[in-house]
């Protein structure tokens, strides 16, 4: 018994393989922010639900940690 692909997955192949791409690459960088603000609950939440970019841009968007300037944070250094 073989198993059919259907046609219009065949024909859009492309496009499931470039929103896979752009979902690891939009969850591996809310990944890295949410563990360099030290946001654990988030860092759980997004490596354990698979939203297809979703959650990762709610995050990115709405709950990373704002940055300091790299000027305040050298001046301070020096102190």
């Amino acid at each position: 018994m073989m198993i059919e692909i259907p046609t219009w997955y065949i024909q859009y192949i492309w496009l499931i393989v470039l929103i896979g791409i752009f979902e690891l690459v939009l969850k591996a960088f809310a990944l890295w922010h949410s563990a360099r603000g030290r946001q654990l609950a988030w860092y759980i939440i997004l490596l354990v639900f698979n939203t297809a970019g979703i959650l990762p841009i709610i995050y990115l968007i709405f709950f990373k940690k704002k940055e300091k300037s790299i000027a305040v944070k050298s001046a301070k250094r020096k102190r």
